[in-house]
């Protein structure tokens, strides 16, 4: 059986699976002092399926009437999302979707994801997964540049801008929509709060994709993909730059998935609450994989909205999730919010978004949860690095910085400077990472896998630095340094103190040009329900706790502080004139 491509032409690596266990050779990282904090069970090597696919079908064999979806009140069970997924890949293959062919599905979380996931895969197919919060024009780029065969996207999207899109990309043929309002029958306003559609129409070029779903079609045989076969490509979040595609192969998937399901205290057939989207890698791999591969019950609520969360935390009893730190900051903020609705939770991870120590704090106070630190990027597909389940994310003296944890046993991570070479222990510098969830590149960009890819390993952009126990620490991004009068400023600092103010909620600290200074220190904040503060006041706390050159000269309060889909504040807006 031939290997779907892991790259576009000219790019390097293409078809290559990336290397498994690292070799440090004379680093002097080689010691991997972070392997004596982890457990023998977490240092345990994992032999992991090959693809979600072979996760899933062991899955629906050994749990065939366990519920693998849950939605509001809807249940689909292994056996029953198994045969609608095989109906919508026999779809795609009737409508000429061939192996290796790019399938973009753009949804929120509903089972409607799910099931065209599935069904991509089970056709041969490479998934490009889009965020449903992009315009047309991004939506354009992404289709051409992947050279998109197959968009699934909702029934709404579709009519107000993706049909025009779709006719305009050069090789889309086959289009599915989804009314997410199926599945279930809730229709809770807060969230699903719109109307039905008519059924696409004979001279439409989509088809409806339960319906598809129902039809029965048989999955094509013989398209299963290998480790090695590009899962997905995901593009970057594009908050700086055009968003590049990072080729996420079956391999990398399901090494992080088996090390977050040997590495979990979490019993096999437990629901897993997808907070994080399943367009990003975070809710793919540390929820929907991980949870394929322990038998589980997905949990879907269709988008995040704090209330709909916590009465699917008191409904479902979930045992695991995993979020960005704006959430649990959203969730441990809503007045209905109880230490109950945690209480089933025997794990909750946060990444996606730096995790303020003065947050982890709060909300064990107020809920009894520990929120478990970790670290990791698309081109890593998901973790790198996190808090192990018996121990608790130190925070650096010095910075105030929380650890997001230690690398897994066959992860590699080094701290270079800007020549490349490594530095001491507890010195900050660039974090680079070689593991068998690395990348081996960007889709159709041989020279930025080049750059960011030197001999297979990682070069992240992030700034950080690892004590000598190994515990990693991460400072901030490199491009988002503050050149205040030539003193170095990293938001994450000044960030982490503002956590501290009662009154605030979220924080975010950018750079602004400065006459005097050629930088100044620029803070935007929400505050917590109820809380009042005056801008100056905010000001003054911190240049009580923080060097003259760091406190913000400029604070701003906010309603909202605008983010990514996946939680990410974006900053590039807060710099902005006022």
């Amino acid at each position: 059986m031939s290997a779907v491509p892991s790259a576009g032409p000219g790019t390097p690596n293409a078809g290559t699976p990336h290397p498994g266990t690292p070799d440090p050779g004379g680093s002097v990282y080689a010691a991997q002092p972070w392997l004596a904090l982890l457990s023998d069970a977490q240092r345990a090597p994992v032999t992991p399926p090959p693809t979600v696919l072979h996760a899933w079908r062991a899955a629906v064999d050994r749990a065939p009437v366990h519920p693998a979806l849950a939605y509001f009140d809807g249940r689909l069970s292994y056996r029953e999302a198994d045969e609608l997924s095989d109906s919508v890949a026999g779809h795609l293959a009737a409508r000429g979707v061939r192996r290796g062919d790019r399938v973009a599905i753009m949804l929120q979380n509903s089972p409607h994801f799910v099931l065209a996931l599935l069904g991509a895969w089970k056709a041969g197919a490479t998934v490009v997964p889009l965020n449903p919060m992009y315009k047309s024009g991004e939506v354009a780029h992404v289709l051409a540049d992947a050279g998109v065969t197959a968009l699934i996207c909702s029934d709404r999207a579709w009519e107000a801008h993706l049909r025009d899109t779709a006719a305009a990309a050069p090789e889309l043929r086959v289009a599915l929509t989804a009314c997410e309002l199926d599945l279930q029958s809730v229709n809770d306003p807060r969230v699903l709060g719109f109307e039905r559609l008519p059924a696409p129409g004979p001279d439409d070029l989509a088809d409806d994709l339960l319906t598809a779903a129902r039809a029965g079609n048989p999955a094509p045989a013989d398209r299963d993909p290998t480790a090695v076969d590009t899962a997905l490509i995901s593009y970057t979040s594009g908050t700086t730059g055009t968003p590049k595609g990072a080729m996420n192969a079956h391999g990398n998937i399901m090494v992080n998935a088996e090390r977050q399901r040997t590495g979990h205290p979490v019993p096999e057939g437990s629901a897993y609450f997808a907070l994080a989207p399943l367009f990003h890698i975070t809710g793919m791999v540390c929820q929907l994989a991980a949870c394929v591969a322990n038998a589980g019950t997905l949990v879907l609520a269709h988008r995040f909205e704090a209330g709909v969360v916590l009465e699917a935390f008191a409904t479902h009893r979930p045992a695991y999730t995993v979020g960005p730190s704006t959430a649990f900051m959203a969730l441990a903020a809503h007045p209905d919010a109880t230490p109950d609705h945690f209480a089933s939770f025997l794990v909750i991870s946060s990444g996606g978004a730096p995790l303020p120590p003065a947050l982890v704090e709060r909300f064990r106070a107020g809920f009894g949860p520990y929120l478990r630190n970790g670290y990791g990027l698309t081109e890593c597909t998901a973790p790198c690095a996190s808090v192990p389940p018996e121990r608790e994310a130190p925070v650096d003296p010095v910075s105030g910085t929380l650890s997001v944890g230690v690398p897994g046993p066959d992860t590699f991570v080094r701290i270079l400077d800007e020549e490349g070479r490594e530095v001491p222990f507890g010195e900050q510098g660039e974090i680079a990472v070689r593991g068998p969830q690395v990348v081996p590149g960007y889709w159709n960009l041989p020279e930025a896998t080049a750059e960011t890819f030197p001999d297979g390993e990682l070069r992240t952009g992030d700034i950080g630095f690892m004590d000598p126990a190994g515990w990693l620490y991460v400072v901030d991004r490199k491009k988002d340094m503050i050149n205040a009068s030539g003193f170095k400023v990293w938001p994450r600092e000044v960030e982490d103190v503002l956590h501290t103010h009662p009154a605030v909620r979220e924080a975010a600290v950018v750079g602004v040009p400065d006459a005097y200074r050629g930088e100044t220190v620029r803070a935007c904040v929400s505050l917590r329900p109820g809380a009042s503060v005056e801008p100056g006041e905010l000001g003054a706390y911190c240049a009580e706790r923080l060097a003259a050159y760091k406190y913000p000269r400029e604070v701003e309060i906010l309603a909202e502080l605008p983010k990514t889909a996946s939680g990410k504040i974006l900053r590039r807006e807060l710099r902005s004139p006022r």
